[in-house]
């Protein structure tokens, strides 16, 4: 198909550690789009160990990169080197931001090029489970602190549905200016980065988009979530029936890292949000039976490490903190 409205040069950015099954399938799903539609796809091989260095290296359509990293560095250290390699070395009008296990619907690249994309600086996709239900971790969000009806409507029992999209958002059949939005499925055009340049590396995960979106509006940027682009995300961080994160790990990362974005979202209204958010936090240590000694010690590094901006503790050291002992 013809661009109608010349989008111009799109470049995929996938980064994948040790899910190999997932990358296959993701790689596929882009790779049978055109190269009117994608001109480049770049794989970010964040240190695995799981076959797919050997897997990619066997892989011979000219469109695919690949960026290989001897270390881990999460999926923010992957994105904020993939887009740095990409924006350097492909010359991209935008970015398409995605993590292995997500990946677009078959038309979806298509519709990107079917609409003038110029009026925006970055276009978050309608995120969905494999089973077609709306992918609650993926919604795109309006930042209640700058929004007066939105703060009004989160305070007074909204919670978190009170600033993130709903399902009548995603029925919509016309962009819609939001705040922040995920790295699945996200359109980041070169002004974007030529305005507020990369994602924060060492957040290692959670959060880098968050911070990134939001630091884009901060700058006078305008982000759009259209719904007519459709990705899947099959992600399994949360359990089904469940409240914590696997591994366990993980949970740091999410706190330290959400402590970053309240900063930014509510600026001189963080210290008092924080008199609300630290016991909803507490409360979580129900969730936890059988490993509560090890989530206590994440939180009691977390919380301090947020506050104080520290984003340098190895990854190794925090994963030890995760493992539960005898008395856990």
């Amino acid at each position: 198909m013809q661009q109608s409205h010349n989008a111009g040069r799109l470049v995929a950015v996938v980064v994948t550690h040790n899910r190999l099954a997932q990358l296959k399938t993701t790689v596929k799903r882009l790779l049978n789009s055109s190269q009117d539609h994608l001109y480049k796809v770049l794989i970010v091989d964040n240190a695995s160990t799981d076959g797919t260095s050997a897997w990619l290296a066997e892989q011979t359509d000219p469109r695919l990169s690949i960026l290989h990293s001897t270390v881990n560095t999460g999926g923010a250290g992957g994105f904020e080197a993939g887009m740095r390699h990409a924006m350097q070395h492909f010359s991209p009008d935008w970015l398409l931001l995605m993590d292995d296990d997500g990946r677009p619907y078959a038309d979806a690249l298509a519709a990107f090029h079917d609409q003038d994309r110029a009026p925006y600086d970055i276009i978050a996709a309608a995120v969905y489970l494999p089973n077609g239900g709306i992918c609650d971790i993926n919604r795109p969000s309006i930042n209640p602190f700058w929004h007066k009806e939105i703060f009004l409507k989160t305070l007074l029992g909204g919670g978190r549905e009170g600033f993130h999209l709903n399902t009548a958002d995603y029925a919509r059949g016309t962009p819609q200016d939001v705040d922040g939005a995920s790295f699945v499925g996200l359109f980041v055009s070169r002004h974007a980065v030529d305005k507020i340049g990369y994602p924060d590396g060492d957040l290692f995960i959670y959060g880098d988009d968050i911070l990134y979106t939001l630091s884009l509006r901060a700058a006078g940027g305008r982000i759009v979530f259209d719904p007519s682009l459709k990705f899947e995300h099959d992600h399994q961080t949360l359990r089904e029936g469940e409240n914590r994160f696997r591994p366990l790990w993980k949970s740091y990362y999410h706190h330290r890292n959400l402590l970053l974005v309240y900063r930014l979202a509510a600026g001189l209204w963080f210290w008092p949000a924080l008199i609300i958010i630290l016991p909803k936090w507490a409360l979580k240590l129900r969730h936890h039976s059988g490993e509560r000694r090890a989530f206590l010690r994440l939180m009691r590094h977390a919380i301090p490490d947020g506050l104080l901006r520290r984003l340098k503790r190895p990854h190794a050291t925090i994963v030890e903190w995760s493992l539960t002992g005898p008395k856990d």
